[in-house]
């Protein structure tokens, strides 16, 4: 298959064929991100139908914390592979990923609220 007709062109278009390697780690990478993504959704739902003890409120808003970030995770992890793949083809250093401290800051958002919604009932 031809770099024309893969998908993205914008990241295959570009620079010369890497190490498989490296290529498939950083697939590997996109993949476990996927996984977080979509155990924040199950925590989030979880949350949301098995914690009817908890202030309801904070509750809501730590569910939805939780599934929000569980949808923006994989539009993270798609433009980070993205990136990680271009500089790759291109032989620069590997971009940093803002995801790791975006996906930190749910977690202690989504915590912070749980932590009041039981001290609170």
């Amino acid at each position: 298959m031809t770099a024309g007709r893969r998908f993205p062109v914008s990241v295959y278009g570009r620079g010369v064929e890497p190490d498989a390697r490296f290529t498939l780690a950083n697939e590997r990478t996109f993949l476990a991100w996927i996984r977080t993504a979509l155990a924040f959704l199950a925590a989030g739902v979880a949350l949301e139908l098995l914690g009817p003890d908890l202030n309801a409120a904070l509750r809501l808003a730590a569910s939805l914390t939780l599934i929000a970030a569980g949808v923006l995770v994989p539009l993270a992890a798609w433009v980070g592979w993205a990136r990680a793949e271009r500089a790759l083809r291109e032989g620069r250093p590997l971009p940093a990923s803002p995801a790791g401290v975006a996906l930190g800051a749910a977690v202690v958002a989504a915590g912070t609220l749980l932590i009041l919604a039981i001290l609170f009932p």
